[in-house]
């Protein structure tokens, strides 16, 4: 018979001799978390190829330190790569609704936009005093004059011409007059004219007719003449502005030279301004007035001259990194502002602002994939971003063509970034089975490890790391046993004595609660102790549903029996997860056999509180004894099992091992011992298969146990192949070396049968019999009974 296992197969303890240091504060901090070569490999690979669709994903359990180690590694490699330029928007003079970019050296966009600033600064007092020198008002007044001259020259010809035939031309007010003359030279008056005769007076009539037609000829003339004037008052005015503009824009040319795309804007400016250097004269006047701008940055007026800045990396090293917490669809790809005046939403290239994307713009941009994914329309915008090579910014209203409104348009941005997307597996292959296009643009995956293997080599790595994390937290040192307990703490929660989990978020929690612990018992550094209690103190923080329920099955609200012998019944151990917690505990599994048609029925099943793990172990039990005790005779049994008082799903197949025991025990008749609780998964073969939470399902039994009867001497099955994953509490080591609880582990059921029962399970003879009273020859035997007794009823 399988005997029970020893204290020290129960809990691998850290060897505290590998470690040469008192404290944490002797080692050297690690550089990078241990155990993620293959991920590390892939991140570098991911960010050294420079080619269309090599994104990356990085994926991973959250916790592991995904984001910490990829930003670490980028930022290592970004610091030698080329610093990206500036980007900037300027206003187009050609369409305002449309502005351009500009591309300069990191640091040139703001140097630019302070040169802008000086100049039309500079232009506000130039332009006005060129409009005020000797020069300007001559040659204005020269042509003013020359219109003058005209004018009159050709206004008295006409009176003269006219004196001669009689007729008076005059000015009043409301126009020019024209009245008859008598040969003295004087206008007639109302009665002398009325003494004419009617000839006379037809004769004078047709004359100021055709003198009136050739006024207006002359007048009209004269307006003619007039919009030259206008025009050469304007060009003098261009020319003299250009003299006042061209010598600073040409230095400006100069200084930018090598950016063809700034020396076009600045031609730009240049035509702009000469066209409407009124508005400089405006400005100056305004300035003079009480309640007038004095300057540049005051003055919406020149708001058109302005850089905005989108994105600037003057004061950064090497290639951008950027992490967007938030990554809403303005947030990573910019957004178009709007102000309020008189009631109406205003903007223009000046409102454009940056998103994550362009200050990404040349080196590296990290987003949480589930974050981007729960965005509205962020996902689209991302993968139609990186296909294109291009960053557009846009409303998500007129996008969605929900607003209809005239807005920007700005000139879309030339896009080279490499996206890091942090996420969990499931996402990951969601996505790339699901979206095609996924695949084409996030061709690298970094796929980080749960666990390390728990050697010599990475316990002492694990001390560095443990180190690491305290120096950057400011914690107190740790003692090297509270290392050691740390290091066991991690095995414990990998679920492997032989593994080290990865998980940097459960050990920087533990780490930060020992350092609570140790401050409040004003300590200078971590010990074994705190460290212990932590790691209490958090499943005391959990376990209430655990002390409700361990309380009434205390109180036999739920019937749990830990001695005596029941025939087809057996102690099943399950697991509840909660979330941050997750224990253990037994649950009562009985079976029923009678006569029927080889059926084994699920009663969790056949009320729908099974899952299709828990239906395929069933099945298997009657496979099982089909293959090994009814290979010449048809199987003619119905059996029933049932999880007792169990009110919600069962999943998993680690009970179908008790259950098989209990199936055997109920086909025998032979009582099993109630004392020790059964777990493990078989198959077809009857060989005993590994489960998960080996270590909350003993504790849980144990336990129980020991609040129900104390004194009582109890034990539990496990799989064999789940020894190499215990790491038991301290009180179950006690108990083991006490022979107070003892667990064994096996690899079949006949030998939990012969352990549960305490016969032999028998073994066929020659003639291919069991020996009688053996549990197989009884159950056997049960079996033949029923296939005898259907033929006789014709089932």
């Amino acid at each position: 018979m399988i005997k029970p296992l020893k204290s020290d197969k129960l809990y691998t303890p850290c060897d505290l001799d590998i470690f040469d240091f008192g404290t944490t504060d002797e080692l050297q901090a690690l550089d990078e978390i241990i155990g993620q070569k293959r991920a590390l490999k892939a991140i570098s690979f991911g960010i050294g190829i420079k080619k269309e669709g090599y994104n990356l994903y990085a994926m991973g359990r959250s916790g592991s330190g995904k984001h910490s180690v990829v930003e670490k590694f980028i930022k290592s490699r970004a610091i030698n790569e080329e610093k990206p330029g500036d980007w900037c928007y300027v206003n187009n003079f050609e369409d305002p609704t449309k502005p351009v970019y500009l591309k300069l050296a990191s640091s040139m966009g703001i140097e630019l936009k302070k040169d802008m600033e000086e100049l039309i600064e500079e232009l506000q007092t130039i332009i006005p005093s060129v409009f005020e020198s000797e020069e300007y008002r001559v040659q204005r007044q020269a042509i003013i004059d020359r219109l003058t001259d005209a004018k009159e020259r050709s206004i008295l010809e006409l009176k003269e011409k006219a004196r001669g035939e009689g007729i008076a031309i005059n000015f009043s007010p409301s126009g020019y007059a024209l009245a008859p003359m008598s040969r003295e030279g004087k206008i007639l008056g109302k009665e002398e004219y009325q003494a004419l005769s009617n000839a006379d007076k037809d004769k004078i009539q047709e004359t100021i007719n055709k003198f009136r037609i050739m006024l207006e000829n002359a007048v009209q003339n004269i307006a003619i003449e007039s919009k030259v004037q206008q025009k050469e008052i304007r060009e003098l005015e261009r020319r003299m502005t250009k003299k006042a503009v061209d010598t600073s824009v040409d230095e400006l040319k100069d200084k930018y030279s090598p950016y063809e795309k700034v020396v076009a804007y600045l031609d730009s400016v240049e035509s702009d301004i000469i066209a409407n250097s009124q508005d400089f004269l405006i400005a100056a006047q305004s300035a003079l007035s009480p309640m007038g701008v004095s300057s540049f940055k005051e003055s919406s007026m020149f708001n058109r001259y302005k850089v905005n800045i989108l994105v600037s990396h003057k004061k950064s090293e090497g290639a951008p990194i950027i992490y967007e917490n938030n990554p809403t669809y303005g947030n990573l790809f910019g957004e178009i502002e709007h102000v309020a005046q008189m009631g109406m939403l205003l903007t223009d290239f000046n409102l454009i602002k940056a998103g994550a994307l362009h200050k990404a713009n040349g080196g590296y941009l990290m987003l949480d994939a589930a974050k981007v994914l729960m965005q509205p329309f962020v996902w689209d915008g991302i993968k139609r971003m990186l296909k294109s090579g291009q960053i557009r910014i846009e409303s998500l209203g007129h996008t969605l063509s929900l607003i209809s409104t005239v807005s920007l348009e700005p000139e879309s941005i030339e896009l080279d970034v490499k996206i890091i997307l942090i996420g969990d597996r499931i996402l990951y292959y969601l996505l790339y089975n699901y979206d095609p296009e996924f695949k084409e643009l996030f061709k690298i995956n970094a796929d980080f490890e749960n666990e390390t293997e728990r050697t010599d080599e990475n316990s002492i790595l694990y001390a560095r790391m443990i180190a690491m994390i305290a120096k950057e937290h400011g914690l107190l040192p740790l003692h090297k046993e509270a290392v050691g307990k740390v290091i066991e703490y991690s095995s414990r929660i990998a679920e492997d004595s032989q593994k080290l989990s990865t998980h940097l978020g459960s050990l920087s929690d533990l780490l930060h609660e020992a350092d609570f612990i140790a401050n409040e018992a004003k300590k200078s550094f971590i010990s074994k102790e705190e460290i212990a209690q932590a790691i209490r103190e958090k499943i005391e923080r959990s376990d209430r549903i655990k002390d409700r329920m361990f309380e009434e099955i205390q109180r036999g609200t739920i019937l749990i029996e830990t001695k005596g012998t029941q025939v087809g019944q057996v102690n099943g151990v399950a697991v509840v997860d909660l979330g941050n917690f997750s224990f253990g505990h037994p649950s009562k599994i009985t079976a029923l056999s009678r006569l029927g048609k080889g059926d084994v029925i699920n009663i969790q099943r056949e009320v729908k509180l099974s899952s299709p793990t828990h239906d395929k172990g069933i099945m298997i039990l009657s496979s099982y004894l089909a293959a090994v005790y009814a290979k010449d005779f048809p199987l003619s049994m119905t059996a029933s099992l049932v999880f007792e008082q169990t009110y919600g799903m069962v999943g998993g197949d680690s009970a179908s091992c008790a259950e098989l025991f209990a199936l055997l025990s109920s086909l025998s008749e032979v009582p099993l011992e109630q004392a020790i609780a059964v777990t493990g998964s078989v198959n077809q073969n009857g060989q005993v298969q590994a489960v998960g939470g080996i270590n909350e399902k003993i504790e849980g039994f144990f336990d129980i146990c020991s609040i129900i009867d104390p004194k009582s001497v109890n034990g539990i099955i496990i799989p064999s192949s789940n020894v190499k994953h215990l790491m038991l509490k301290e009180e179950i080591l006690k108990a083991v070396d006490a022979g107070k609880f003892k667990i064994y582990a096996i690899e079949s059921v006949q030998e939990g049968m012969e352990i549960l029962t305490g016969k032999v399970m028998g073994k066929k003879d020659k003639e291919g019999k069991y020996p009688k009273g053996s549990i197989n020859y009884l159950v056997e035997e049960k079996l033949r009974f029923f296939a005898n007794k259907s033929k006789q009823k014709k089932f």
